[in-house]
């Protein structure tokens, strides 16, 4: 049989704080204090203090404890053994059970099925050690303590923590003029490495709030070279106004060193089209489709139903008309046989048609981002972690697993890549051979759709236009006809389709031509490096980015080996002088390299004549973006690449936090913006 037991006081030695004397209780003694409320309790909680009189008094004497006072009866019925690890006296969360529990609990496993996995690990539930109602008050609790400092503070300080594990995270923030928080910035290193290789097309999501306060969360993403989403940054804003979303935009290309992506899309706002007009004017500005699908459910309700004939003639609309008369006469047709001229949705999605239709966003390049995959991935997976009344913490840790998840899926193609040989559907195709090593296994895909496509195509007449070729081709059971134009002495090609310059690869038609003159494999310039495998390697262009990338990796092993030594004062002197001794040769080696290029640049050297000419015509031939007719040719999409900033802001919001206040901002409408950076 047993019973619970309480302290009922501890005295404590003035002189050392050594305990001198202490009582213990059972849990029940005592009575409970009356309730001195207007309002009684409708549903009170039962009754479980008795009065018991049971109790032990210890006394310390010379080091010893003596009982001094004993009472053993009881006036109520014990426990029985079967029961006793339930007593509050016999339940208590140790370092490594708590550790587990938050560990579940971050990774968004429930409690009752956490609980249910310990209970597992130790064989029954007694020999736990704390029941699952001291598991919930247990994260409450934690949960508690975590934003004591208010969700700014906490915020900030976890940007702290940050910037101690990656010191290249970047991050921003906007106050208004009581020096309130207002809108939040931020991207990781990895963040922007990811835009430096991939960010020429960018989607916009701000279709999710975090909690009750629907502060707007805002993500810049795009695809990578397996066709997944990686993403480039994210923000929390006060609302979704101009000035808000001008702001925003300013502080990702001041994170990503003003590196404006070539397209980006996002949903049918104003406020955001305005300020991409401001800041970002020479980017194609394209609506996303999931965006304006949601929004045509709002405004046009049945007709836009699963599967209803007016989604599929509007989907026609969207992305079957290359050719711009055709598409206005589909239009009119739409609108006139379902009888909707006067609505006024349609109306403006109308005057919005070169974000949105085919035949206007083909002239730009997209990577095939137009479509609904990319704005629905990140909206189940973000969904599945804002939940209600969600803090800013937890809020931050469901979106780093967030972002882990779409780093590992991106690990696991690189895996499947190198694992799994592509299947050629023609063994013996030099182009395919030569792509099937090149691209990725997705992008290999596409291309191998458009090579089988190839085979259903003829040429309906070739005309000589100059020193150019122009092709007209069918292909079967299609309609109409594209118009290719080929160059033979540079091996340079145009189709009307614009399928390479939207999507990066070339298209049946261009391939066709290919074979016609006799060129079996893919010209090195329809090549772009952010679709192959090595899309990720090669020489970094950008002295910051090289700078950074040498920081990431030589300043975790310094302070590692710091906190190493720091304990021995005799390994800290060794150390201690090694890195003087490192820092004199360093030294000695900049002067040397200085004197070096002094001495090179005394040197006169004269190129041979036509030499310069040579590069030019050189270079525009490895990386062209020229004109050639009506059309345009992409190089190297990577060569563009904007390296990653080592700028990290900071706001003081604890007097120990080491932070240095570089300048001051103002906005018209939004206030201070506070900028520095940790030393």
């Amino acid at each position: 049989m047993g019973f619970g037991v309480r302290k009922l006081y501890t005295n404590k030695s003035k002189r050392d704080g050594s305990v001198t004397s202490c009582r213990f209780v059972c849990c029940k003694e005592g009575v409970r204090a009356k309730d001195k409320r207007d309002r009684p309790t409708v549903n009170p909680r039962p009754e479980t203090r008795t009065n018991c009189k049971a109790r032990m008094g210890l006394t310390c004497l010379n080091g010893k404890f003596k009982v001094y006072d004993l009472v053993e009866e009881h006036n109520h019925v014990l426990h029985s053994p079967k029961t006793t690890h339930m007593l509050a006296s016999q339940r208590k969360i140790s370092k490594v059970q708590a550790h587990e529990i938050e560990l579940a609990n971050d990774t968004e496993l429930q409690q009752n099925v956490s609980y249910e996995l310990f209970n597992r690990h130790v064989s029954g539930r007694d020999s736990l050690g704390y029941t699952c109602l001291d598991q919930t008050n247990y994260l409450q609790t934690r949960r508690q303590k975590s934003l004591m400092f208010g969700e700014a503070g906490c915020l900030l300080r976890y940007f702290q923590e940050q910037l101690l594990e990656d010191p290249s995270f970047y991050h921003a923030y906007q106050m208004d003029s009581e020096e309130k928080i207002t809108n939040i910035f931020w991207a990781d290193s990895t963040m922007l490495l990811d835009y430096g290789y991939f960010g020429d097309v960018v989607s916009l999501d701000t279709t999710s709030c975090i909690n009750h306060a629907h502060r707007p969360l805002v993500i810049f993403s795009g695809l990578n070279h397996f066709k997944g989403v990686v993403i480039f940054g994210a923000a929390l804003l006060y609302d979704e106004t101009m000035p808000s979303f001008k702001w925003l935009f300013e502080t990702f290309l001041e994170a990503h060193l003003q590196k404006k992506p070539q397209t980006i899309f996002t949903d049918q706002d104003q406020a955001i089209a305005k300020a991409l007009h401001e800041v970002m004017p020479k980017a194609k500005h394209g609506l996303c489709i999931w965006h304006l699908m949601q929004n045509g459910i709002k405004h046009l309700g049945n007709l836009m139903k699963h599967e209803s004939q007016f989604l599929k003639d509007f989907k026609t609309c969207i992305y079957e008309y290359e050719d711009e008369t055709q598409f206005e006469a589909a239009w009119r047709r739409l609108l006139i046989d379902y009888n909707v001229q006067e609505n006024t949705w349609l109306t403006l999605i109308y005057t919005l048609k070169e974000k949105w239709s085919a035949c206007y966003m083909n002239i730009v390049f997209t990577l095939g981002i137009q479509s609904t995959q990319l704005s629905e991935s990140l909206n189940v997976d973000f969904k599945r972690c804002l939940k209600p009344n969600i803090d800013i913490i937890e809020f931050l840790k469901n979106f780093e697993r967030v972002v882990e998840d779409k780093r590992h899926n991106e690990l696991k193609c690189e895996f499947e890549s190198r694992q799994k040989l592509p299947k050629l559907k023609c063994e013996f195709s030099p182009m395919l051979k030569q792509v099937a090593e090149i691209y990725t296994p997705t992008i290999f895909d596409l291309f191998q759709d458009q090579f089988d496509m190839f085979q259903a195509c003829s040429i309906k007449h070739k005309n000589e236009v100059e020193s150019c070729f122009e092709y007209v081709i069918n292909v079967i059971d299609q309609e109409g006809e594209f118009r290719v134009l080929f160059h033979p002495l540079e091996k340079a090609l145009s189709c009307s389709c614009r399928k390479f310059e939207n999507c990066g690869i070339l298209c049946c038609h261009a391939l066709k031509v290919l074979d016609t003159n006799e060129i079996k494999t893919i010209p090195n310039r329809y090549i772009l490096k952010r679709l192959t495998k090595d899309a990720r390697s090669g020489v970094i262009e950008d002295p910051k980015l090289a700078r950074m990338l040498r920081y990431r990796q030589l300043c975790p092993k310094l302070v590692k080996l710091a906190s190493e030594v720091a304990d021995s004062e005799q390994e800290f002197l060794l150390v201690s002088k090694a890195v003087e001794e490192l820092s004199k040769q360093v030294m000695e080696l900049r002067l040397r390299t200085k004197d070096d290029n002094e001495a090179v640049n005394q040197v006169n050297f004269e190129a041979p004549q036509g030499y310069e000419n040579h590069l030019n015509l050189e270079e525009s031939l490895d990386h062209p973006t020229q004109s050639f007719g009506d059309s345009e040719f992409y190089g190297d999409f990577s060569t563009y690449n904007v390296q990653a900033s080592q700028k990290s802001l900071l706001h003081r919001f604890d007097p120990n936090f080491p932070v240095l206040f570089q300048h001051r901002l103002y906005t018209a409408h939004s206030g201070v913006v506070h900028a520095c950076t940790a030393f």
